[in-house]
């Protein structure tokens, strides 16, 4: 089996080309970041905007905490703890994270109890160290065990290239994330958790009889903003990962080693902005709707149809001239039977040369194993097919 890579139509041949759409306005200057690693996603298919260094390992300073609280989401959801479960505040957190540490802290009082509720508003909105500690410690038992779990639901939500070491964010040479896979982590959180997302965007917090300030600086700034979350080390820089809603659309930002909180705030609202301005939602297909057709081996019929199970939209500019094309991407041919609802590959969305989307694509339909002479049939024409590659390839 070898891996095909169609840009796709619905008749498919060799290599055909679907060219789904193009508007002939003219653009403007292309965006520029002070930031050296960006992105700008669409939050509900994850299509891309812009993007700069999105793929190179960072520190992420305190946007490690997005992984921490999406493990404590995932608890929360599977039933495994409660809102009003109390954790205690140990020593640890509260040397490593509390008030004498001099760091993002709730002020929790040593020994005290406190709500699984209370601890993530003191993590989501001050981005408290001592929250996160209490919080991995009563889950887990330790920090250590808890940073385990992390990685494991990193890898579990594709997370390839983050390694966490623990669970605030504090300098390590060994945590490292890209800005591409903090906005994968973050579509996640907001479609899967919107009961919890509410509370990135509330403004303040106050425990301990000490009110604090939501940290993030789009709130505010840039219409629609509600989350989620900063960061900063010398060796990270300054860091954000934000989100807005205008008209319906939902756009995430992630932005990491700017120079100052200024910087990262006007960065962070330059993008924003500019995405909302310059880009439209365009529908390329509906949920389930088929795309192309896989070539099947072995089966009742040489060809299977494949759609996504969700619906495929990107966001386009306003005005541009590019072509927009979809590749689908699959090891093939399948072998037969198939079933309705199988994996077959992907689908891939590009916009000019820039990869904008990547979807997985499912067979609409089943195939059976057909007669010994179809799969006898489809044996020779593989060899034939085989034999043609390799001359070409010594060409």
């Amino acid at each position: 089996m070898r891996q095909r890579s169609f840009l796709s139509s619905l008749a498919l041949v060799l290599i055909p080309v679907l060219v789904l759409g193009a508007v002939t306005r003219a653009v403007g200057a292309p965006l520029q970041t002070l930031a050296p690693h960006a992105l700008l996603i669409e939050a509900e298919t994850g299509s891309v905007l812009f993007e700069k260094g999105a793929d190179e390992p960072v520190a992420p300073a305190s946007l490690a905490k997005l992984m921490t609280v999406d493990v404590v989401f995932d608890q929360l959801k599977t039933g495994k703890i409660k809102l009003d479960d109390e954790y205690i505040i140990s020593e640890n957190a509260w040397r490593k994270g509390g008030a004498m540490s001099h760091s993002s802290t709730m002020y929790a009082v040593l020994h005290s109890r406190v709500k699984v509720e209370d601890l993530l508003k003191g993590v989501l909105i001050q981005s408290a160290n001592d929250g996160c500690i209490a919080l991995a410690e009563g889950i887990a038992g330790n920090e250590t065990t808890f940073v385990q779990m992390m990685n494991a639901r990193a890898s579990e939500l594709g997370l390839t290239k983050s390694i966490f070491t623990n669970v605030d964010g504090l300098p390590d040479p060994k945590m490292r994330v890209t800005a591409r896979e903090l906005g994968q982590l973050t579509r996640h959180i907001i479609l899967t958790y919107p009961e919890y997302y509410q509370w990135f965007g509330e403004r303040e917090f106050t425990w301990n009889k000490i009110r604090q300030m939501n940290r993030n600086p789009l709130l505010g700034l840039v219409g629609g903003a509600d989350g989620l979350k900063t960061g900063f080390t010398n060796e990270a820089g300054y860091n954000l990962v934000g989100s807005a809603v205008q008209n319906d659309v939902r756009l995430i930002v992630v932005l990491t080693g700017l120079r100052n909180a200024k910087e990262r705030a006007e960065e962070g609202r330059k993008l924003l902005e500019w995405g909302f301005k310059n880009f439209e939602p365009k529908l390329l297909f509906a949920a389930r709707q088929p795309i192309a057709e896989a070539k099947v081996y072995g089966g009742t019929q040489g060809h299977v149809p494949v759609a996504a199970p969700k619906l495929i939209r990107i966001m386009v500019p306003r005005g541009t001239n590019e072509r927009i094309t979809a590749k689908l991407v699959y090891t093939g041919p399948v072998p037969a039977p198939v079933q309705e609802g199988q994996r077959i590959g992907s689908v891939e969305v590009w916009r000019g040369e820039a990869k904008v989307l990547e979807m997985p694509v499912q067979a609409t339909e089943s195939v059976d194993v057909g007669s010994v002479s179809q799969r006898a049939f489809d044996a020779a024409a593989e060899l034939v097919v085989r034999l043609f590659r390799s001359a070409a390839e010594r060409i």
